[in-house]
């Protein structure tokens, strides 16, 4: 039987790592082992912008990757855990009763769903803003260079 709160749990602590994957569709789940490449690279990011700051190029591309594949999976942990028993039950646990205790929502469930809907919005909104924030630092700084004839 695959637990409902468990996966909505699972989806946005580790998701990036496809540990939802692997419990909901098991080891030869190909996006479940897909899911670790966004996630190295987002991580390669955030050690390249301690090795050598803000202003290196290809962290502004590697950075938001690792926020954008987190957000994501904080969106999946929502709809995990605000799916009624029966839809959980008829995708997961296909043999068991549309009402099987398996897909009931607890308040474990709900404090997952917050928590995810509170972190994804963060992490997306933080995603995006560092990225549009060296964007337009980078055109600044291009229209300085144009302006003063280089």
């Amino acid at each position: 039987m695959k637990n409902k709160t468990l996966a909505t749990w699972l989806t946005w602590a580790g998701g990036p790592l496809g540990l939802h994957r692997f419990y909901l569709f098991g080891p030869r789940d190909g996006l479940a082992w897909a899911l670790s490449l966004p996630t190295a690279l987002g991580l390669w990011g955030i050690l390249r912008v301690q090795t050598y700051g803000v202003d290196d190029r290809l962290t502004w591309w590697l950075f938001p990757i690792f926020g954008f594949s987190m957000a994501a999976c904080c969106l999946n942990a929502i709809v995990y855990g605000l799916m009624t028993p029966q839809k959980w039950n008829s995708l997961f646990n296909p043999r068991a009763e549309p009402d099987h205790a398996a897909g009931k929502t607890s308040w474990l469930t709900i404090w997952a769903v917050i928590i995810a809907l509170i972190l994804g919005a963060t992490i997306l909104i933080s995603s995006i803003v560092y990225s549009f924030q060296r964007y337009f630092e980078v055109q600044i700084e291009e229209a300085h260079r144009i302006s003063a004839g280089e």
